[in-house]
């Protein structure tokens, strides 16, 4: 059994040091890991994040945990919008698409499927429920129909990534928005533009933002309290750091055992990136050679 092996330790990014893994129950392991936003063939980048985390999966099974994987896909997101607009297709038809894309490279990677692979699209009810408890506890505001986190409310902000707020370059690269009371405080939900998908609200029609989506999925399929919270060490903030925030003003109690996150691929010395076209996919390097070399690299 898990619980008689000698100890495991992991390097938690929040102490920024190895712990003794202990588990919120004993012989359980619950564990939830950021995935992709789907709106093309995922890169290298995506299959180091998800053979890391495979191969976490499989060793703390092989020590006798029960393990409950979480993985999810984020199927509605600006950058999907604008993806299909360009193309003149359906964003969720275009998402969905890529999704099974992306599959279908693990598959090829042969990692394992993870325990749920729950989508932003079909958790809506959860993701506004949550958003509707943080307004009610009074660290969230509605304007024009667009819910923003107050950031100031919440006295830990930046306990992740060491960010602070009054160092906070909101408005370095994109105007600030001035309706928000804080520079820094995030969108929950987004008012519906034209040309974009929508779902009805108490705030009137809109979407998730970003962040919102992994506290609530994360909360719907292992509670406010679960083990291991992981994925690519680019999210430490502002994503992982506003998902704490969210969760936390959602509920109190709200806590994760050990952050984790693995390291950029580089190209060049410079992270591989979409956003910078240094990139190469899954696809063109499995074409060329047998996806295990790819694995293992």
């Amino acid at each position: 059994m898990a619980e008689e092996l000698v100890d495991l330790r992991i390097y938690n990014s929040m102490t920024q040091q190895k712990e003794i893994f202990i588990t919120k129950v004993p012989g359980k392991v619950s564990m939830y890991v950021c995935g992709v936003t789907a709106y093309d063939f995922s890169h290298l980048g995506h299959a180091r994040a998800a053979v890391s985390f495979d191969i976490l999966f499989r060793y703390l099974k092989h020590l006798g945990y029960e393990v409950t994987y979480v993985r999810n896909f984020t199927d509605v997101d600006d950058k999907i919008i604008k993806r299909a607009n360009e193309i003149g297709e359906d964003p969720l038809m275009l998402s969905n698409h890529f999704c099974n894309e992306y599959d279908a490279d693990m598959a090829d990677l042969q990692c394992e499927t993870p325990s749920k692979e729950p989508r932003v699209s079909d958790h809506l009810g959860e993701i506004k429920d949550m958003i509707t408890q943080i307004i009610n506890n009074g660290y969230a505001y509605e304007v024009d129909g667009d819910v923003f986190y107050a950031v100031d409310k919440y006295p830990s902000y930046g306990m992740l990534s060491g960010q602070r707020l009054e160092h906070n370059r909101a408005g370095e690269r994109v105007a600030v928005d001035s309706r928000k009371r804080h520079p820094a405080d995030f969108a929950l939900w987004k008012a519906a533009k034209p040309g974009e998908p929508s779902w009805d609200s108490p705030w009137g029609p809109g979407r998730p933002g970003w962040h919102i989506e992994c506290s609530a999925m994360s909360a719907c399929y292992l509670t406010h309290k679960f083990d291991i919270h992981g994925g690519g060490i680019d999210l430490i903030f502002p994503h992982h750091e506003n998902e704490i925030a969210q969760s936390w003003a959602a509920d109190h109690e709200s806590h994760v055992g050990y952050w984790m996150h693995n390291g950029h691929v580089t190209n060049n010395n410079e992270k591989m990136s979409k956003s910078l076209g240094n990139f190469f996919t899954i696809r063109q390097i499995t074409e060329r050679y047998h996806p295990l070399a790819l694995r293992y690299f």
